[in-house]
């Protein structure tokens, strides 16, 4: 038998003020405005994540409209969020914060960004809703352990003491498992997780052929990590570390968990033409022999490859810098070739990503219903945002998951109470 509502000092309570936390809360105080809800923050600010991202401009979404395209920017998830995206995807999230008086711009990559270019508009968006909506904010709050009541409903104990909030329902938002208070949480409520592997990093490679050439960026090309099948293409960017840019990104986010099991040190191949073959780089050669006879080749770089990096190439082939198209000679064009379209690079470790904090790993799936985001094992329990097995590659694809897991079940959650659940 339920408890009766005067039992319980909130109808809801959110463990984690971050994107989902907030934006669960708010959905629920929209589908339920006398609903009484809480949002614990163990920081002594909400919404630190969403400050800092995007170089403080925070990165809001990503102007992908059809959910079957957008899904496929997501590692892990991706089957999971086709439903909830037909439902809250970003043109929805969008329309939201417009509606609230921020206006947002549409960058030529597709992110999505506040026209002012900083995340106090989208910050203060949300804590004002959330005071007009009369939602308590509890900061320095962290929850240290819940308890499931009999009849229905939880006890969340609070580090440093005071009495435990009792709460008719529980939506957790603690970030992935490398909160180790949320994943002890979720897995004392009945739920498998799936072990934490950093995604979005960069790879560390000290190989003299791209040493000090660190801001050149390759526009298209194709990098694979060797023994497995695991390949992407686009911009390459060589850095004081080694490799970033959009190609290392994507590897970094769809291998996340077999680079960690190779402790991130693996071969890769690097294609800096983009999809030619040698057979395809000969030609060209052989073409530049005729159309530029009185060209140097070390300077005269082919496929859209920075000069420095091209004349790289032809260095350490032994290759002299005056050497002319008309004098390359078969052997040297066979190196200079496997040195474009198939180079290899050791990589010794990883880096962040700028401001990129994204893990795989959370809570397993199965053991959600995607309808509601509800806790297929413990009734009343919800979770959204990061602490789910769900991470998006960079573009505000991982700030698109928390609005829209955390709004599904902030209305599933305000929907039950509305029925006097």
């Amino acid at each position: 038998m339920a408890l009766p509502r005067h039992d319980f000092e909130f109808d809801l309570v959110v463990a984690g003020g971050g994107a989902a936390g907030f934006f669960g809360a708010l959905a629920c105080a929209e589908v339920r405005p006398r609903a009484r809800i809480a949002i614990l923050e163990k920081s002594r600010e909400v919404l630190g994540k969403v400050r800092i991202s995007g170089g403080g401009r925070c990165n809001v979404t990503h102007a992908c409209f059809d959910p079957r395209e957008l899904v496929r920017s997501y590692p892990r998830g991706s089957r999971q969020l086709i439903g909830p995206f037909h439902r809250w995807g970003p043109a929805e999230t969008m329309a939201w914060f417009e509606e609230r008086g921020v206006p947002l711009k549409i960058e030529d990559d597709h992110r999505v960004f506040p026209r002012s270019d900083d995340s106090a508009s989208i910050v203060d968006c949300l804590v004002r809703e959330a005071a007009k909506a009369g939602i308590e904010t509890r900061t320095g709050a962290a929850v240290e352990g819940v308890q499931p009541l009999e009849g229905g409903g939880f006890e969340v104990a609070i580090r440093g003491g005071g009495p435990p909030l009792r709460a008719r329902h529980l939506l957790l938002t603690l970030g992935g498992t490398r909160n180790v208070s949320g994943a002890e949480i979720a897995a004392f409520l009945g739920h498998d997780l799936e072990p934490a592997a950093p995604s979005l990093f960069t790879f560390n490679v000290s190989d003299p052929l791209i040493a000090g050439l660190q801001g050149l960026s390759v526009e298209n090309a194709r990098v694979t990590v060797e023994g497995l099948d695991l390949s992407a293409s686009g911009p390459l960017l060589i850095t004081h570390w080694g490799l970033s840019g959009p190609a290392i990104l994507r590897l970094s986010a769809w291998g996340a968990r077999e680079l960690r099991e190779r402790g991130y040190r693996f071969e890769i191949r690097v294609n800096w033409t983009g999809d030619f073959g040698e057979d395809a780089i000969l030609g060209r050669f052989a073409e530049c022999r005729s159309t530029s006879p009185r060209r140097a080749a070390a300077n005269d770089p082919q496929f859209g490859v920075p000069q420095r990096l091209w004349r790289r190439f032809f260095e350490s082939a032994g290759a002299a810098e005056s050497l002319r198209w008309p004098h390359l000679t078969r052997e040297l064009a066979r190196q200079i070739a496997g040195r474009l379209g198939d180079c290899r690079l050791a990589v010794t470790g990883k880096s962040t990503n700028k401001d990129e904090f994204v893990t795989s790993g959370g809570v397993a799936l199965s053991g959600v219903d995607f309808r509601t985001l509800e806790s297929r094992a413990t009734p009343g329990l919800f979770f959204a945002g990061e602490i789910l097995d769900i991470d998006g590659l960079t573009g505000g694809f991982n700030f698109q998951a928390a609005w829209t897991t955390g709004r599904l079940a902030g209305e599933a959650i305000g929907a039950r109470l509305a029925d006097g659940a």
